[in-house]
């Protein structure tokens, strides 16, 4: 049995008190991967940003709303728990500065700077310990397979998880996961839950883990 700490859903970087940037994110992965954890044996704990699903009861949460504040959890949480499951869509981006004051229409437009925010993946998987275990997932729109292990690698992970943006806030998905030395050793389409049960069981597999 294993401790896995799963990120999951959007994060949300507030321009105003009232708008923010955001994405698509329904957290409908990071539940599912949740529940096929649970059933399999393990404990989970989800750090999870603003969503409409439920996460499974026997699941702990942490609920944040910032890119920083998953971090912060993640950093705290991280060094209890085996493995991480990077599935979360975080805002790579945030305002430079924040309006204490709702923004007004001026009659002109608006520019906005943006600063890059920290990377919740690669901060955890560079700090990571010789017997802990990280899964990125990417989102890629083009270079798939590139991409995405370019990410694996300068996320300090031992799988990433390949998906398209259709899997975002959907039912269904279709995902290819690699691992360090690019072999794909899981191509699967289907129901979210059915996936998460196919992710957990290869990536257990790949790292000798028992499942």
């Amino acid at each position: 049995m294993s401790r896995i700490l799963i990120t999951s859903g959007p994060t949300r970087q507030y321009l105003d008190p009232v708008r923010f940037l955001t994405n698509a994110s329904s957290g409908r992965m990071g539940q599912a991967l949740a529940t096929a954890a649970l059933a399999a044996g393990h404990e989970v704990t989800v750090i999870s940003g603003p969503v409409e699903i439920q996460y499974p009861a026997e699941a702990r949460v942490i609920d944040v709303i910032s890119t920083e504040e998953m971090l912060s959890a993640a950093q705290a949480e991280f060094p209890t728990h085996d493995g991480l499951i990077g599935v979360a869509a975080p805002c790579d981006y945030r305002p430079r500065q924040v309006s204490d004051q709702k923004l007004h229409k001026t009659g002109h437009g608006l520019v906005l700077e943006l600063i890059e925010t920290p990377d919740v993946v690669a901060t955890l998987g560079a700090g990571k310990r010789s017997d802990q275990w990280a899964i990125a997932f990417a989102l890629e729109t083009e270079d798939h397979r590139f991409r995405a292990l370019r990410k694996l690698e300068q996320k300090c992970c031992d799988l990433v998880v390949l998906n398209s943006p259709s899997a975002m806030n959907a039912l269904d998905t279709q995902i290819e996961m690699l691992n360090k030395a690019g072999r794909v050793v899981l191509s699967v389409s289907g129901s979210k839950t059915v996936v998460a049960q196919r992710i957990l069981e290869a990536a257990m597999g790949e790292m000798g883990i028992e499942c």
